[in-house]
């Protein structure tokens, strides 16, 4: 177990939320403290504090979880006044693991697979590796720390924006486009949030961020002590070297930049990388592959939550069956240059699909439909017809999925389960 920093021992806490990083927050602390609990979920069968009992204790910290949105909860007022306690749990981990090497990766898009590659990449070095974060795995989860152990953290806007010791040795800005702006209410604010992350670091320390006019103007706004490496998608050389083509995706290719360029910084060996490069498969419904024939390429990128997250798929295929819709997220665009619309047909399901048909609307030619099922249909029909080009079926819903599913995972999964029932298609790698 963790020795606990002198700072944070025989204090008073109050965690607010208990999920998975509240939970892990509580098991890490309440050894040397006096630990209170509250969620505004009463489902969660727990001995809560009374909101009128938080009012009237004086707490040391207030550890925040990432869930909670300040200006929604019933502690709006009370948070508000005390925002000097608040903490997180990265927090928590760098003030009592302040020398353990840590990479922290965010962007609008894109930080899991990165995420996941480059822990993949180190420990194929041999390195002691941890990857934790907004990936699943709460920092304060893990034991069996030694000094030489490094930290790859996937971190939410949410995360870094309560954060206020955290440091990281590395930072990924892998992008910035609208999203969460029902909670940051405006790209300016989202922006700063996931800039905190390179605020707070020194000189010595190095922040890798993709090469745009917005993110160079963001640079040249705010005053940053550490090195500042911009990256472009075509900047590294070592890429004519990889055959995975799970790299022939923009999205992917542009966060293996990241990554290749950080090796080439931390002095990585060159041949292991390549070799663990050419070999990863990426993550379930994230761009995924899930079946391939001479006729069709199906892709299942069921975590596309946004526009943005599905524009440089549409970039990536041609003869494209798009199968989007969900939950809408508010002020979304479709910023798609006009040379890619003729390449794509919209099949739009869900709650939404108004927004969706008018967002498409004199772009891209749709078609709305009650359900998954019935696109599928539609389109196995117009593929037997146009075998002689190859197809590409893209689920990226650009849509949250909580209006007919539990989270993006369960609507990944419904999807592969339809795609199996297909008769065209034989065999479905999932």
């Amino acid at each position: 177990m963790f020795n606990l920093n002198d700072n944070l021992k025989n204090k008073k806490f109050l965690i607010y939320g208990y999920g998975k990083s509240g939970h892990a927050s509580y098991n890490y602390l309440k050894k040397n403290n006096k630990i209170s609990i509250y969620d505004d979920n009463k489902k969660i069968k727990k001995s809560f504090i009374s909101l009128k009992k938080i009012k009237s204790t004086e707490f040391n910290y207030i550890v925040l979880s990432p869930g909670i949105d300040i200006n929604k909860s019933r502690l709006k007022n009370y948070l508000k006044k005390n925002k000097k306690k608040i903490i997180t749990d990265l927090d928590i981990f760098h003030l009592n693991n302040p020398n353990n090497l840590k990479i922290t990766i965010t962007g609008t898009n894109g930080k899991s697979t990165t995420a996941k590659l480059l822990f993949k990449i180190l420990k194929d070095q041999n390195k002691d590796v941890k990857l934790v974060g907004n990936i699943g795995i709460p920092i304060l989860s893990k034991n069996k720390i030694k000094s030489s152990t490094i930290f790859v953290i996937e971190a939410s806007s949410y995360q870094i924006d309560y954060s206020q010791y955290f440091k990281t040795d590395y930072a990924f800005i892998l992008n910035i486009s609208p999203d969460h702006l029902e909670r940051h209410k405006s790209i300016q604010k989202y922006t700063h949030a996931k800039f905190k992350l390179i605020l707070n670091q020194n000189k010595n320390f190095y922040a890798f961020v993709e090469n745009n006019k917005y993110l160079n103007r963001q640079i040249k706004k705010y005053k940053i002590r550490s090195k500042i490496i911009k990256i472009n998608k075509n900047d590294n050389k070592i890429k004519k070297l990889i055959s995975n083509s799970y790299f022939d995706n923009i999205n992917n290719l542009k966060n293996l930049s990241f990554i290749l360029r950080f090796a080439k910084v931390y002095k990585l060996n060159k041949s292991k990388l390549l070799k663990t490069v050419n070999l990863f498969k990426g993550l379930d419904f994230r761009q995924q592959v899930i079946y391939k024939n001479k006729f069709v390429t199906i892709v299942n990128d069921s975590k596309s939550t946004s526009f943005s997250s599905s524009v440089n798929l549409l970039k990536s295929y041609k003869n494209i069956y798009w199968i989007l819709g969900g939950l809408a997220k508010k002020g979304d665009k479709l910023e798609l240059p006009s040379k890619y619309y003729k390449n794509i047909k919209g099949y739009i399901f869900g709650k939404d699909k108004n927004f969706f048909k008018k967002k498409l609307n004199n772009k891209i030619t749709s078609r709305s439909y009650s359900n998954l099922e019935n696109i599928l249909k539609k389109i196995a029909k117009e593929i037997k017809l146009n075998k002689n080009k190859h197809s590409h079926i893209l689920f990226s819903p650009s849509a949250a999925s909580f209006d007919k599913f539990k989270n993006f995972e369960d609507r990944g999964h419904y999807f592969n389960h339809l795609i199996k029932k297909i008769k065209f298609i034989k065999k479905v790698n999932v």
